[in-house]
């Protein structure tokens, strides 16, 4: 057993120690790969790894846990302390992370009047459930239980959200109570409220930021005193949303000044040192004056490439901590391959319409409810009802989030997006003789940062109106896009109309390889089952990466769904990542 100690600086087993982490999320990493990427944290000269624990992946229903496969956050650890590497958790309830909702579950918006990370008792309620079974896997982790965890983080960079103390205090006694021996920090900008607002009592405040490291150093140490000055996130990249110009990338030769500066005076971790990818429909949004989701790839320009290259930035970063520790001998021990496949032509091809109820059972409503009212966390869910003898002069969606595709008679009439959903569209001439309307509105990722994470309810939560007058009476198909065996091929594809597209191939050897989609229009990729993220003809990223343990030896499958009539008749396996 050890102890980990913080007193004017870290000690471990009384003894001072310079903390050089690395940010890497096990639940963005394929599990076969974990090993590799921690050798090359160790490699780095890093002697800790950072990660947060998403409570919607591990609490993705109420109630229903999971900690297997690469939510076996146990293995993960364990690993870590087997390649010599200490470990920094941070649990909070919300992690930010540009992920889904900030890590909150989507079931939560299903109570209404739901308010998140305060003195709100049904919140604190789950959260008290979730943290029991939690702590139950992550309390024999710890140093002081011969395990390698020395800290853990209270809440989440909780100053730019609020400034309830109690709450603050709450979340710490709820630790301590369920079993936390290890030293709790908290992390912030170091700047004015942000900082104050997220300090607790007896609680070492850290700092997160990505530049001016000395400058940032200068005004924690009048805020904190005595204590050992730490960059919890160190950002060395940043993410990307749908719709920018170009991959955004850093400048090395300014991140490398400043982690010397940091390292010279204190201790840092590293955020990303592999930012990885947002599978499925796990990446977040952001809403400032426009709604900005986030693309699949979280490579955030880090230290390994998001399939775990090393990059220039890794070498000189290199240079830099050799300078403050000596760097191990590592061997590499997981062998890589990367592969063009090349080019597949389409297998069969069906459309939406013709399966909704092969994929679902509708349920039936007199208004349109959102996509949490009828358990649904993810993914799509398509609004149907027949219309009356209506001409449609306008159409208006109240309380919808985020894209909407709208279709009379199942042929395309507009797409609305954010703001606009609550925007009157009004077609050019009035659109008659239609017998059927149908609403295809995706979920493009809760938004996960600031106030409005809590106005996150996704699909239709309020109202269609027509001409003015609301509408009433609907079918709705929940399609979180999880279980597909029920497609049937033999159902026509319109034209302009969403799509299934089915694409095999046969493997002798199986590796790591990038998914083209130049060509098609916007949806997701399954990849023998597999969920591997969102693509969109907007940009910047082009290509979708799928890791080698998720192709098989023999014949793989890979099912495209498209909703804006936009394909070609191939896909193209590709060696290399185009992140735009």
């Amino acid at each position: 057993m050890h102890q980990f100690e913080i007193r004017d600086e870290f000690y471990l087993d009384g003894k001072k120690i310079k903390i050089i982490s690395g940010g890497m999320h096990y639940f963005r990493i394929m599990p076969e790969y974990w090993r590799d990427r921690l050798e090359k944290l160790k490699m780095l000269g890093c002697n800790t790894v950072e990660t947060y624990i998403p409570w919607n992946l591990h609490e993705k229903e109420k109630g229903q846990f999971c900690f297997s496969g690469m939510l076996d956050i146990v293995r993960y650890v364990q690993l870590a302390q087997e390649l010599g590497l200490m470990v920094i958790l941070r649990p909070s309830p919300y992690i930010c992370a540009e992920w889904e909702f900030g890590g909150l579950p989507y079931w939560l918006l299903k109570e209404d009047g739901m308010r998140l990370r305060c003195m709100y008792e049904p919140f604190l309620k789950h959260v008290k459930e979730y943290y029991t079974k939690l702590f139950e896997i992550i309390t024999p982790l710890q140093i002081t239980r011969g395990g390698p965890v020395i800290m853990m983080q209270v809440e989440n960079e909780y100053g730019y959200f609020g400034n309830d103390a109690e709450y603050m205090k709450y979340m710490k006694q709820l630790m301590l109570d369920l079993g936390c021996e290890v030293p709790l920090v908290t992390s912030d900008g170091p700047w004015g409220d942000a900082f104050e607002c997220g300090k607790i009592d007896g609680v070492l405040q850290t700092g997160n930021f990505g530049s001016r490291g000395k400058e940032q150093f200068a005004l924690m140490r009048r805020k904190i005193g005595n204590k050992p000055l730490m960059c919890m996130e160190f950002w060395v990249g940043w993410f990307d949303n749908w719709g920018l110009e170009c991959h955004q990338t850093g400048d090395i030769a300014e991140h490398v000044k400043d982690l010397d500066d940091i390292l010279a005076e204190g201790h840092v971790n590293i955020y990303m040192f592999e930012g990885g990818t947002n599978f499925g429909f796990t990446n977040g949004a952001n809403y400032y004056d426009k709604l900005t989701p986030d693309v699949t790839s979280y490579d955030y320009d880090a230290l390994l490439t998001e399939d775990g290259r090393i990059t220039p930035k890794y070498e000189a970063f290199q240079k830099v901590i050799s300078k403050y520790t000596k760097l191990p001998d590592v061997t590499l021990t997981t062998e890589i391959k990367r592969k063009a496949y090349g080019t597949i032509p389409v297998a069969r091809q069906t459309g939406l319409f013709g399966n909704l109820n092969n994929l679902t059972q509708p349920i039936e409503s007199v208004v349109p409810q959102s996509m949490e009212r009828l358990d649904q966390g993810y993914g799509y869910i398509l609004y149907e009802s027949t219309l009356k003898e209506e001409v449609i002069e306008r159409i208006r969606l109240w309380g919808a989030n985020d894209r909407a595709n709208i279709y009379v008679d199942e042929k395309p009439v507009v797409t609305l997006y954010d703001r606009e959903l609550l925007a009157e569209y009004e077609p050019e001439q009035p659109l008659e003789s239609g017998r059927k309307l149908d609403i295809l509105v995706e979920n493009m990722g809760r938004v996960n940062f600031g106030p409005a994470m809590e106005y996150q309810r996704k699909g239709i939560d309020g109202a269609v109106q027509i001409n003015g007058h609301q509408h009433y009476y609907w079918k709705q198909y929940c399609l979180p896009m999880e279980d597909l065996s029920g497609l049937d091929f033999s159902q026509p594809l319109a034209e302009d109309a969403p799509g299934f597209y089915e694409f095999t191939f046969e493997l002798e050897e199986k590796a790591d390889t990038f998914l083209d989609m130049s060509g098609w229009g916007k949806g997701c990729v399954l990849v023998n089952g597999f969920n591997i993220g969102r693509f969109w003809e907007i940009g910047p990223q082009k290509r979708l990466y799928i890791p080698a343990p998720l192709l098989n030896l023999g014949r793989n499958r890979i099912l495209v769904f498209e909703t804006e009539g936009k394909h070609i008749n191939t896909i193209t396996l590709c060696d290399e990542a185009d992140l735009g």
